[in-house]
């Protein structure tokens, strides 16, 4: 089935929906003529902002509902998520710092919401449930990766015991935003915009990076493919941070200083999609990686991913592959990749 078929008539839920990907998603999802798209977030002035922005781009605002509530709230989750067919689940606290110092409540709003998510999923009957997480989940070195795992396996552990419902689970998970809400573009920008210095933890430092319309396709795609339980992982443009941040000054016109500030709590040199260990239950294509769920053989999965074959027994990281070139960030940073 293709991914208009699959959308076009169905009623979504989609949790964090005003962050900069879900917004894309909602977006898309309109576009290829959901019923219903419901936006589910904690932050009103986000939701009267979105509303804003789509009535603007002319959208048939019609089709859409914002609901105010949190993940935590389950309750209040299980109300948004009645009578809808398909949950795309956004929301999460992702600032790595911020989960560093306030461990527990990343595990309030990152575990036990997911946890949440497929307790009414179940108890709703919701066709599927697509989780999106986060290279930081890949061999965890902080706080907010290690509870992006958890919740992978959370995840992959629900499409065991739903028991003969027909619902599905899965995860994908990707790299960092463009130009997202808390990424270091904005970040640049404002440090410029103020005479610079433009701060840096390491120019060397390498990172997966991708625009939100890319990953939306990857979102959409991975539901397309899925047989319920895997963890998609997309093969992702690498850049040095260095070089990111001589775009973004140069993108400005302005001549300004970079100054090294050295790494933050929790962060590291490069970046993991996949460990080695998940690679050993891993399926590739040219596109992706499929891993595969534990007590499963990943030959029974084979013939469900065209062009798959067993991935070599390696980790998938941010030093393996090319640093994209300063004009290939330009173009990315413009929208044009």
């Amino acid at each position: 089935m293709g991914i208009k078929e699959m959308i076009r008539g169905k009623k979504v839920l989609v949790t964090g929906g005003t962050g900069t990907v879900g917004k894309k998603l909602a977006q898309r999802l309109l576009e290829l003529e959901a019923a219903v798209v419901r936006i589910y977030s904690r932050d009103e002035h986000k939701q009267f902002a979105i509303q804003e922005h789509f009535t603007y781009q002319r959208l048939d605002m019609k089709r859409m509902r914002f609901f105010l509530g949190d993940v935590r709230d389950k309750e209040r989750l299980k109300r948004a998520m009645e009578d809808i067919d398909l949950v795309f689940h956004l929301a999460a606290l992702k600032h790595v710092p911020a989960c560093e110092y306030n461990p527990s409540e990343a595990v309030k709003t990152n575990v036990i919401g997911t946890q949440n998510i497929i307790d009414c999923a179940i108890e709703t009957a919701v066709s599927a449930v697509v989780y999106t997480s986060t290279d930081k989940a890949a061999s965890p070195t902080n706080t907010m990766g290690a509870t992006k795992l958890l919740s992978e396996r959370l995840i992959s552990s629900a499409d065991h015991w739903k028991g003969p419902r027909q619902i599905k689970f899965l995860s994908v998970r990707f790299g960092n935003i463009i130009n997202s809400r808390g990424s270091v573009v904005p970040l640049f920008e404002k440090q410029i915009a103020r005479g610079g210095p433009v701060t840096l933890t390491d120019p060397l430092m390498t990172r997966f990076f991708m625009s939100a319309d890319r990953a939306v396709d990857l979102i959409l795609k991975s539901l397309a493919m899925s047989r319920g339980g895997e963890t998609f992982v997309f093969k992702m443009p690498v850049l040095q941070v260095g070089d990111l941040a001589r775009a973004v000054i140069d993108n400005s016109g302005k001549d300004v200083e970079m100054s090294i500030i050295g790494l933050r709590p929790g962060e590291k040199m490069y970046e993991e999609l996949m460990s080695e260990e998940e690679s050993a239950r891993a399926l590739e294509t040219d596109e992706l990686f499929v891993i595969i769920p534990y007590d499963h053989d990943r030959r029974e999965y084979q013939e469900c991913y065209s062009g798959a074959r067993l991935a070599e027994c390696s980790t998938y990281s941010s030093t393996a592959a090319e640093a994209m070139s300063l004009e290939e960030i330009k173009a990315m940073l413009n929208g044009k990749r």
